[in-house]
């Protein structure tokens, strides 16, 4: 099964078109400036930069917070994660 294209659009136009003055706004027009597509979870967090910081900080605590797995780890089984999903990690 081939890989997704990380460059597809995503299904919410009106998100992945919002123009943010956000970190994660300056981010995505950095990436894009740079020929780069941005990872799609930026839209999200510059669409309401209020929820992306709490997805933000749940998403640390997850890959970052004390646990019997490694950071490392816990990165190495996300990318599969993704990877079964077809989806870019």
């Amino acid at each position: 099964m081939a890989p997704k294209s990380p460059d597809r659009r995503m299904h919410l136009p009106d998100v992945e078109s919002h123009e943010s003055s956000c970190h994660y706004g300056a981010l995505i027009r950095e990436a894009r400036a740079a020929g780069f597509p941005p990872p799609q979870i930026w839209h999200l967090f510059a669409f309401k930069p209020s929820r992306g910081a709490a997805l933000s900080r749940f998403t640390q605590e997850v890959m970052r917070g004390p646990s019997p797995l490694s950071p490392g780890m816990r990165e190495l089984i996300a990318a599969y994660t993704s990877r079964g999903n077809e989806c870019a990690f």
